[in-house]
This record gives structure tokens, sequence and C-alpha cells, in this order.
């Protein structure tokens, strides 16, 4: 049976949608408005829609996992920062690169519930950003440098490889994965959108957000190309290739559902100071989900700290 595409909501966000979780707990699905500094909490079994915004000099909002005391944490600048949804109360749990342009970008949680984010160059600067881990006992540790657009992360089903994503250079790295120490080693390519002649286009800006299958193949959101794909990694070959129609800005994608065989994407509507998106397509800015691909997901974890 093919993939069937849905568009779940039309103007999901009104500015760069990024970094969706699915809250296996709640069955609902977290995502963010960045420039808007909102939260979203998008619950299917009724379409409903619950939007926290972060006023209060917060900022950007770029990412947001769970926390296990029933919080969420989030990239917001600079810090790490712990949000309570009834409140809106805002804690810092830590903060990374002071004194610089820089900030945090996409994040997510490993197997033993640490929090992983790259952080980017205002004016992306070439290789100025780099990539943190923010462990369960509040501590933070830069694991690697020297990126440009730090975006998507994921590990393999045996947790012994960690994937991240440069999109500037248009590469997915592997590295090799510790993970009892939470380190990382070894950085490699996987791919390079150069290298792939449907997504070598220079329309293509390249890879953004990803997330991995129990087959170990990533599925990686091609900002541009209107498209998903889904890589095979110790190949880097492109398996197949997932069409979005009238969307082309997609930016980030995560497993969801009771069976974790639903693929949510989110998209860019807008970004009022890059000229590099200057064009619309009616799409853009919505939230789909793609069914029928048959495979599914691993469970996303929560920020145990």
């Amino acid at each position: 049976m093919p993939y069937k595409v849905e568009t779940v909501l039309k103007d999901a966000v009104s500015t760069i949608g990024e970094a969706p979780h699915w809250d296996d707990a709640t069955q609902t699905l977290l995502y963010v408005d960045i420039l808007k500094g909102d939260i979203h909490r998008y619950d299917p079994a009724n379409g409903k829609v619950d939007v926290l915004h972060l006023d209060g000099g917060v900022g950007f909002v770029n990412f947001v996992v769970p926390r296990k005391n029933g919080a969420l944490v989030a990239g917001s600048g600079q810090a790490f920062v712990s949000v309570d949804w009834e409140t809106k109360t805002v804690t810092k749990l830590a903060e990374v690169d002071p004194g610089t342009n820089n900030k945090l970008n996409d994040g997510k949680c490993d197997a033993r519930g640490r929090v992983w984010a790259g952080t980017l160059d205002g004016q992306l600067t070439p290789h100025k950003g780099n990539l943190y881990c923010l462990d369960i006992d509040g501590s933070v540790s830069k694991q690697d440098e020297n990126f440009t657009t730090s975006n998507g992360m994921a590990w393999s089903p045996d947790n012994n490889t960690m994937y991240f994503i440069d999109t500037s250079p248009r590469e997915v790295y592997a590295y090799d994965y510790d993970i009892e120490k939470g380190k990382i080693s070894n950085r490699r390519v996987v791919v390079n959108f150069n290298d792939v002649p449907e997504l070598s286009s220079k329309d293509v800006l390249g890879p953004d957000g990803m997330t991995i299958d129990t087959e170990g193949n990533l599925w990686v959101a091609c900002m541009g190309a209107g498209c998903v794909a889904k890589i095979e990694p110790k190949t880097g070959k492109m398996l197949q290739k997932v069409d979005i129609p009238d969307a082309k800005r997609i930016t980030s994608v995560c497993w969801g559902g009771k069976n974790l065989d639903e693929l949510y994407l989110t998209t860019l509507k807008m970004h009022p100071t890059r000229a590099a998106f200057p064009v619309i397509d009616s799409l853009d800015g919505s939230l789909f989900r793609v069914t029928g691909l048959g495979v599914h997901g691993l469970p996303a974890e929560v920020y145990r700290g």
C-alpha cells in the first residue's frame, strides 16, 4: 500500500515549526514555533492544539522535550531551561557558549535521558557552532565543535551510534556512542546531499531534522526539497523519497501514534530576516502526518534530570 500524506494542521506555525516530539505518556505531539517563542501540544484524538507562549524576555524557543517530573525542557537562546506548562515558570538549567552570538538549535534526549543540543552562530558564520550534552546531574559538556548549522540527531536502535546533522555543508555524521558515559568519538560522514542526485540541487538547502526507525534507517527532513529521505546509514544510499505536496520547507520529523508508525513533519512558514526563504509554498507552515510507510520508530526519551 502506498504511503499517505495528510495535512493535520494548516498554518500550524507562523514562523519556523521545529523539533516535533511524540510524548508517549500523553499520546500528544509537542513542537515549537521558534521565532514566536511558542510551544505547541497537539492531541490527535480530538484535534485540539494548546499553545504556551514563553513571554517575559525568554525569546526564541528552538526545541522542547518532556521532563520526568512533568515539566518540559527547552532550548532558548544560549540556555537549557525548564518550563512548567501550568504556571509558565521558566527556570534556567544551564548556559552554553556565553559571550558569543551563538544560540541553541535542535535538541533531543538519548536513551539514558540526557539532553543533546547543538549551537549555531546567529549569522550562520561558518564553524562557530558546538555540540553539547546536558547530563541528568545538571552538568553540561561540550562534545564536539566547528559546526555551522547544528541540526537533527538520532541514535541507532542498539545505542552504539549517534547521528548528527550540519545543514550548511549538507552532511549527516555518525559517531561511535558510549551510552553509559554519554560520550561520542570517531566522527565520520554518513551522507552528503551533494552525492545524492535527487537532493543535490542548489534549491535544496540541505538536511535538517531527522529520526530513525527500528531497522536503523534514518528519515531526514530535506529543507527546500519538499520531501523526507529514508537513508541507509551504512551505505549512504537513499532508499525512499517521501514527497510532501505544496510544502518545500520540511524542517523536522518524528514517529508518533499508538504504534509509532506515523511520521509527523514540521515545516517553516517564514523567516523575516533571511533572504534565503523568499517564496512560500501554499502549505509551508503546516503540520503533516504520513502513514502507510510500513516501518516503526522508537519511543522518544524524556529528560531524566
